[in-house]
């Protein structure tokens, strides 16, 4: 039986091209999506690094996630205030109830119950399915938040477009 949650297995950063190419074959077919993936780009201050990026799905705007810890840090350079914006903005889309909700990932920050983690508990609540990326190192993370009742899915697009469309209509009859 198909269930509202599910993870596309990506072993690697992998993963972002896929699902907005899913999102654009679920849109065109009349599926009302929203969410985001995930850009990196190069940091042009900083030769090492990279900038990251969330990209919403429905508009295209990017919204930098990724703060400056200057030269020499080793820290995470996530920008939890910029991802809890993007989190609030995805709360009230949610109000709108979309057909299927995308996130770029659940990672750490989901891992450890923040980032975008109450988007994907309000959404499970209301009966919107939602897909993520995840992967490897979250999996123990993922499979503890969902309890189990989650799909993993294979980074295949054929699948995750059945599960898609499966899960769609599981929340519209119920």
């Amino acid at each position: 039986m198909t269930q509202l949650l599910a993870a596309i297995r990506c072993p690697d950063a992998g993963g972002d091209d896929l699902l907005a190419a899913v999102a654009r074959v679920l849109q065109a077919e009349g599926l009302r999506v929203t969410g985001h993936v995930q850009r990196t780009f190069p940091d042009p201050s900083d030769a090492c690094c990279e900038i990251t990026h969330i990209e919403d799905i429905q508009t295209g705007a990017r919204i930098n996630i990724t703060q400056a810890l200057g030269a020499g840090s080793t820290g995470c350079r996530l920008d939890p205030a910029a991802l809890a914006d993007v989190a609030g903005d995805l709360l009230v889309a949610l109000d709108a109830v979309p057909d299927l909700v995308l996130l770029n990932r659940f990672g750490k920050g989901e891992a450890e119950g923040q980032g975008l983690r109450a988007v994907i508990e309000r959404a499970f609540a209301d009966g919107i399915p939602v897909l993520t990326l995840l992967r490897d190192s979250h999996a123990p993370a993922w499979q503890a938040f969902t309890g189990g009742e989650a799909e993993l899915l294979p980074a295949d697009a054929p699948a995750i477009l059945a599960w898609a469309r499966a899960a769609v209509a599981k929340a519209r009859a119920a």
